[in-house]
């Protein structure tokens, strides 16, 4: 399976900022998170209805937290927090939706792929202004996460075009973006900096 990268909404812009950013950068990005935390059900929903009538397709969009609004629009799946429902009971109660889980500590990922999580995002790799003052946690720590769990692991925090393909060479199954592509000056440019240096980093 090739490298993925994951375009995380940073909740800062409007529904239709956000459609017009991945409307042009659709081609690079593999998934759409919608991670407008502020934003009624029903807000969240309609979002999504105009994310694919763009053209982006229902099964790259996953939801934040959301699971019950995943659910009903038919999307790919749901990425659960530490204040989520439990992963198992998500996967109990909406068994069409993939579940990934937010992990933060190699116990944190091997409980949630315990409990049934089909995919992980770990972070923060590096240093990230979304997380100010906070050290990152670094490749060595990535890897030992991928070498412990069996599910896919994306790579989040800090993640800049330059640092796409080391993180592609721990084992990484991806990595996921917010700022580096959503207030970038230029969207479709830096995201095709990022695909260039996952595939290179893919390929060394």
């Amino acid at each position: 399976m090739s490298p993925s990268i994951h375009l995380i909404s940073t909740g800062k812009q409007t529904i239709s900022e956000l459609t017009e950013t991945v409307s042009a950068v659709q081609q690079q990005v593999d998934f759409l998170h919608i991670r407008e935390k502020h934003r009624s059900a029903a807000e969240i929903f309609d979002g999504i209805q105009q994310v694919t009538e763009t053209g982006f397709p229902m099964d790259r969009i996953i939801i934040n937290d959301r699971a019950d609004v995943a659910s009903v629009a038919g999307c790919f799946g749901v990425q659960l927090t530490h204040h989520s429902l439990p992963v198992a009971q998500v996967k109990q109660s909406f068994p069409g939706l993939n579940v990934g889980k937010s992990v933060h500590s190699l116990k944190e990922a091997i409980g949630a792929e315990e409990e049934g999580a089909d995919f992980l995002l770990y972070g923060n790799i590096y240093p990230t202004s979304s997380k100010p003052g906070k050290a990152g946690k670094g490749l060595d720590s990535l890897r030992e996460i991928i070498r412990h769990v069996g599910c896919p692991v994306v790579g989040i925090g800090g993640i800049s075009p330059e640092r796409a393909g080391d993180v592609i060479r721990t084992g990484a199954q991806g990595m996921a973006v917010m700022s580096g592509i959503l207030q970038a000056e230029d969207p479709g440019e830096a995201a095709q900096a990022y695909r260039k240096e996952i595939d290179r980093g893919r390929m060394l």
